[in-house]
């Protein structure tokens, strides 16, 4: 880690604000989406087959909705490469079918709270966090209809440790920065040491870019240390590597449910070859089914 651990990240493996703004409606429906709300969907799933409540953590929750026709997705492009081109596909494990029922809507696309709080039963809750203020005020708008969804304006990285352990003791929690800082990689790092520590039995979604091999490992080698007995990485790469544009993306899985590897390699294995020249690599860092 850069600050208080010896893991030094590269320059290259921060996301410049050329190659990522914070806002997501830049990306929202992309390739790296497409994989992210796909895993989040196979666990939610998951834990749905048990009556007993669970709840959902997402630490840095966005807006909730993106409006694919605005300036932003129209200048990037990117929704083009990603979610448009899934228009029309069929079958495929449960989690891909629930996924393409809720992004079904051409001109919109749910980020990972909406996702989230649809797929909540009664029983459940959903605690979103979003620190940018017009980012909040959208996420809350867009979560008012759900009764047990709950935005909060706030640093996800701070609160994430006080919502833990859910009372529930059942829960999915996604960690999904922006990764626009130097020190975004370690502060992800120590924050899921933290939230181990408070509770090694959730179930922890943790995106991160890969504009580096070496930064990529690194930080997938201190999830690991931080104590998790179960790490499962997913890699998307979108045709060759690029230094001006996100072209692959990583997510680790901790804690994943059983027949989770399975459903994900299915999954992929439907979609990727519909969005162009994609591979995934699906890797058990440690433990394994």
């Amino acid at each position: 880690m850069q600050q208080g651990g010896g893991f030094r990240y590269p320059a290259s493996a921060i996301l410049k604000p050329a190659e990522m703004n914070y806002h997501h409606a830049y990306h929202a429906g992309n390739f790296a989406d497409v994989a992210k709300h796909l895993a989040l969907v196979s666990v939610l799933l998951h834990l749905r087959k048990k009556d007993a409540p669970f709840a959902v953590v997402d630490t840095h929750a966005g807006r909730g909705v993106y409006d694919l026709t605005n300036a932003e997705a129209v200048r990037t492009k990117e929704a083009e490469n990603g979610i448009a081109r899934l228009a029309g596909l069929q079958g495929g494990p449960p989690a891909l079918a629930v996924y393409l029922d809720l992004t079904r809507a051409r001109d919109a696309y749910p980020g990972s709270p909406l996702i989230a709080a649809k797929l909540l039963r009664p029983q459940d809750r959903l605690v979103a966090v979003e620190k940018h203020p017009d980012d909040a005020a959208a996420l809350t708008a867009a979560l008012r209809p759900f009764r047990k969804a709950r935005a909060e304006t706030a640093d996800g990285y701070g609160r994430l440790v006080a919502l833990l352990p859910p009372p529930e003791r059942r829960a999915a929690i996604l960690i999904d920065p922006p990764y626009e800082t130097e020190t975004e990689f370690s502060d992800t790092a120590r924050a899921v040491d933290g939230a181990i520590r408070r509770f090694a039995t959730g179930i922890y979604l943790i995106w991160f870019p890969v504009k580096s091999s070496a930064s990529a490992d690194g930080f997938c080698g201190e999830v690991v240390a931080a104590g998790a007995r179960k790490v499962l990485r997913l890699d998307v790469t979108l045709g060759v590597r690029s230094d001006e544009r996100l072209t692959s993306a990583g997510l680790l899985i901790v804690n994943p449910p059983f027949g989770f590897e399975a459903e994900m390699r299915e999954a992929l294995a439907a979609v990727l070859p519909r969005i162009g020249d994609a591979q995934a690599d699906v890797t058990w860092l440690c433990g394994g089914e």
